[in-house]
């Protein structure tokens, strides 16, 4: 059997005394590539900071290729939605995917030359390469995404967490970022946050939804429970250019277990 490369046991999480996550269970196994959807303050966000050891649970039990999920920080890529810089601060943009090349306790030393080569790689994936040494403070907010998507894929993850990654994306971006994903999933384990249903339901592999509880979903598809747990409401979904009203419930369980 499969082992998983993420496992989530009954974990709870509360902010200022405010719960933000209860009883949640979730296996996430190779090669998955997982949207996360929900509401906003739903603790989508939060969840994703749990794993990757941001954030400590009140209760459960995280573990990151069997270890805790710090340990495992060397495997892991991420992109968070809000990226709070000083944009006159003079820093290239091949300057902040280095930087995702830095190793804990190493402090900062002379990049060797596998590390500049990994970082053109990857913002040759992401199509900024040619803006590798303009200033970010110049750059449109679409173009710092795709910076900060190549600073986490410049360590070569196994897992890449990406939050809201094309928020500040226009369509056709939004279309070929999610194309490179596909591509980059036949590798590497994808775990991302999004609002765009849409567009996830023709690369993803499996869908959970997040509002305080989680409801797992292995398959591509948005389930009426999911929407009703997230929207409390039936919402209207175009498929194959046909509009169709979710209505319908689904019987699927907090961490369905793979089969």
């Amino acid at each position: 059997m499969t082992t998983p490369v993420i496992e989530i046991q009954d974990l709870w999480f509360s902010f200022n005394g405010h719960c933000v996550l209860q009883n949640v269970n979730l296996k996430i196994f190779p090669g998955e590539f997982l949207a996360l959807i929900g509401p906003n303050g739903g603790g989508k966000t939060t969840l994703l900071k749990l794993t990757l050891g941001l954030l400590d649970p009140d209760r459960g039990r995280i573990r990151v290729f069997g270890v805790p999920p710090r340990k495992a920080a060397h495997r892991i890529g991420y992109a968070p939605q809000n990226v709070h810089i000083n944009k006159s601060f003079p820093i290239s943009v091949l300057d902040v995917v280095l930087m995702g090349r830095l190793r804990a306790r190493k402090g900062w030393t002379r990049h060797a030359p596998q590390d500049l080569s990994a970082a053109q790689k990857a913002l040759e994936q992401l199509d900024m390469w040619p803006f590798r040494n303009r200033r970010i403070g110049d750059l449109s907010g679409g173009q710092l995404q795709r910076v900060f998507i190549a600073r986490a894929l410049v360590c070569e993850p196994e897992i890449l967490f990406l939050d809201e990654p094309t928020a500040s994306v226009d369509t056709r971006g939004q279309s070929d970022l999610y194309h490179l994903l596909r591509q980059l999933n036949e590798t590497v384990t994808i775990v991302v946050v999004s609002h765009d249903l849409m567009v996830l339901s023709s690369y993803v592999k499996s869908v959970a939804c997040v509002n305080r509880d989680l409801l797992y979903h292995d398959a591509a598809e948005v389930t009426g429970e999911m929407l009703d747990m997230a929207y409390h409401c039936p919402v209207d979904l175009v498929a194959h250019g046909a509009p169709h009203r979710v209505l319908c419930k689904h019987d699927a369980k907090n961490n369905l277990k793979r089969k």
